[in-house]
């Protein structure tokens, strides 16, 4: 069985490359790492704040301050939304927040005076925390670019993090470009944070966002640059390919979509190019072709919620996962529930794990570092 890696020059030539083969050697990639599991997190997410001081023509998400649905969650609300998931069975708890807009916006420092914080940061950790305290969840945090100390203060209570790369293309920043006039899209400012997360231990989630504009080109040596950090650190858990959606009142509003070829090549390459061990995910809500999906050699389904909606894209609802568990298995493949944090991360507490987070990971893991079966807030 093909554990082969691609080349950066054979990842290029890939367009060219039909995509069955690709694919059928990305799925023996899969098998020899992830035999015939596909994974999933059940997972309740938490949109702290939904400002921020980026604006990316392709994000529905951020709103600015005279906006009235702008917000910060206060801590009563991130109880109650928290209390949802345990409720319904989820371990994970997601903070999605944009970045930094008390630097760009008076309005939200001082929201963020009013709650008793200086830094949006701050105040996510401390939600950590109350989560942590109040709850049996883990915090999985979605903070964008961070500086050394912020890892430091958010690693103790957070089970793992998450950043996209989205991409390396300083290209996409210019004027007229998605990434133009956002300081935190730059991609020396993405990249310094898979850096900083790796040196530090923090099991890390990343990815491509792809349909914005990049070349092929600049998709391969994103996935190089991933790769290239993971091999430094070995922090990489999972990377994500996630499909460019338009949506009304964006700026890329009739930008075309990604084709669904276009997407099943970037699974099989990025497959293909990853480590073995890195886990292969694409968004579940944001395609109804699972079959597909799965045979382009992805092995996880990210994150997915029986209580509160994909806030980046909430015109796409999740999947039931029961439905999700029977198109898996109609593909010769067993449908498994993990925690935010992966096995092989948990082998190596001193390494990746904080120790006031041991305790708690244990008591949810099997034996195999996958999450026990839970619903309704029962453990079996």
């Amino acid at each position: 069985m093909r554990t082969e890696t691609l080349t950066i020059a054979e990842a290029l030539k890939a367009p060219r490359l039909p995509l069955s083969g690709l694919m059928a050697r990305a799925c023996e990639k899969r098998t020899a790492q992830w035999g015939g599991t596909i994974t999933y997190s059940r997972k309740v997410f938490v949109p702290l704040t939904n400002m921020c001081r980026d604006t990316c023509t392709y994000c529905s998400f951020v709103k600015a301050p005279d906006d009235p649905a702008a917000h910060y969650m206060s801590p009563a609300q991130v109880l109650a939304t928290a209390r949802q998931g345990e409720a319904a069975g989820c371990k994970e708890l997601l903070f999605s927040l944009g970045e930094r807009p008390e630097l760009r916006y008076p309005e939200a420092a001082a929201a963020l005076e009013k709650l008793g914080y200086e830094s949006t940061n701050e105040y996510l950790r401390a939600m950590c925390a109350l989560v942590l305290a109040e709850t049996s969840l883990l915090p999985h945090v979605n903070a964008g670019t961070l500086t050394d100390g912020e890892i430091d203060m958010l690693k103790p209570v957070s089970a793992s993090m998450g950043m996209m790369l989205e991409t390396v293309s300083r290209r996409l920043t210019r004027k007229g470009m998605p990434h133009h006039a956002c300081p935190d899209k730059t991609p020396v400012q993405r990249l310094r944070t898979l850096e900083r997360a790796g040196e530090r231990g923090v099991p890390f989630t990343t990815g491509l966002l792809i349909g914005i504009g990049e070349t092929w080109a600049e998709r391969v040596e994103s996935l190089a640059a991933i790769n290239a950090a993971h091999a430094r650190h070995g922090h990489i858990q999972e990377v994500i390919i996630q499909n460019f959606q338009q949506k009304p009142g964006i700026g890329m509003a009739n930008h075309p979509e990604p084709s669904l070829e276009d997407m099943l090549r970037t699974l099989a390459v990025a497959r293909l190019m990853l480590a073995p061990e890195i886990s292969l995910q694409a968004p579940p809500n944001l395609s109804a072709r699972h079959a597909d999906y799965l045979k382009a050699g992805m092995n996880d389904w990210g994150g997915i919620s029986p209580v509160t909606v994909d806030f980046i894209n909430p015109d796409h609802p999740w999947p039931q996962i029961d439905a999700l568990a029977v198109a898996t298995a109609q593909a010769g493949l067993t449908l498994q529930e993990r925690l935010t944090i992966y096995p092989d991360f948990l082998k190596r507490p001193d390494r990746f794990l904080d120790p006031s987070l041991t305790a708690r990971l244990a008591n949810m893991a099997r034996p195999d570092g996958l999450a026990r079966v839970q619903a309704l807030g029962a453990t079996t």
